[in-house]
């Protein structure tokens, strides 16, 4: 490989992987090797940390890399496995988009970037996974501490819509289902394609969220999920434009996630100004501003080491 591109490559690596986490599957550790670290149950072993070592020297990193790989790891672990927990999880699709964007950004092709990755030792399986939960972590962060915890008060509601002009503003109100086409991942490289061309053909045939369910058991492994009511400002990133898409349509386009292939069907949509409302726009304003700060970092410190201190961690 040409070495002034591997050196453009490898001084970007960092920051071109986090510019692409906008919205990232939570891939499993396992890199083979002995066994030097458990998490609760999950192993991280002597391959882990080699990979790790071999990306922390592309990213021109000093000091004891070992240590560093270790720590990284433990903590990579920790998140991982909330974001299972909370099944906020991006999909695998968005993950390889991502890894293009990475490799397109550094005037490569995916295949190219692949070998510049295997020949130094990281894999492209292990860099995948490290931007899966740099992408889905920060959505656990935003979950806990921005739309449970951070319920703003009677008081602050009529100030914020004071400043506003004495009015409250208003938003679009969705009612959706969730129509899953699971795709079971020990098959996903055999059927992945055919369950797409199936999710696709079925939109035109669906019959609204009243019947959703009866024209599921129509079709093979296909599961229905009812979301209830979501305003614009809580549709998920990777979501939200399949939505505003559809506009006055039924169903938004297909994405392709962990579960399978799946779409949006949009069972009512209407402008609201409650007051719920009104406290779910504030909120997401306010979450913009407190993005430009230092506020999702120490949340995500303070997540984090709650995590630590109910782990079971040990090392040999």
């Amino acid at each position: 490989m040409n070495r002034m591109i591997r050196a453009a490559v490898l001084a970007g690596l960092m920051g071109a992987a986090m510019a692409a986490s906008t919205s990232s599957v939570v891939l499993a550790a396992g890199g083979g090797g002995a066994i030097r670290v458990t998490v609760n149950d999950t192993a991280i072993t002597s391959g882990d940390i080699a990979k790790r070592v071999a990306f922390l020297k592309l990213q021109r990193q000093g000091g004891n890399l070992q240590a560093t790989a270790r720590e990284q790891l433990i903590e990579e672990t920790l998140k991982r496995a909330e974001v299972a927990r909370v099944g906020m999880s991006v999909s695998t699709q968005d993950v390889d988009a991502a890894f293009l964007r990475f490799a397109q950004s550094n005037k490569l092709s995916a295949a190219q970037l692949n070998t510049i990755l295997d020949k130094a030792g990281v894999t492209t399986a292990h860099f995948k996974a490290y931007i899966a939960v740099q992408m889905s972590w920060p959505r656990v962060v935003n979950l806990r501490y921005n739309l449970g915890s951070n319920r703003m008060s009677g008081a602050d509601l009529v100030k914020r819509m004071q400043e506003n002009g004495g009015k409250k503003p208003v938003t679009t109100e969705y009612f959706l289902q969730q129509v899953i086409f699971v795709v079971p991942e020990k098959r996903r490289g055999q059927i992945l394609g055919k369950r797409q061309a199936e999710a696709k053909a079925s939109r035109a045939n669906f019959p609204g969220c009243e019947q959703a369910k009866v024209f599921a058991a129509t079709m093979h492994d296909v599961s229905i999920r009812s979301l209830g009511r979501v305003l614009e400002q809580e549709l998920p990133d990777d979501w939200k434009p399949l939505v505003l898409k559809a506009g006055d349509g039924i169903t938004t386009d297909t994405r392709v996630t962990e579960r399978g292939v799946e779409y949006l069907a949009i069972c009512k949509k209407r402008q609201v100004n409650d007051d719920v409302a009104a406290e779910i726009v504030f909120r997401a304003e306010d979450l913009g501003k407190k993005k430009d700060g230092g506020a999702e970092d120490a949340n995500s410190k303070r997540y984090l080491d709650e995590l630590r201190k109910r782990a079971q961690i040990v090392t040999r």
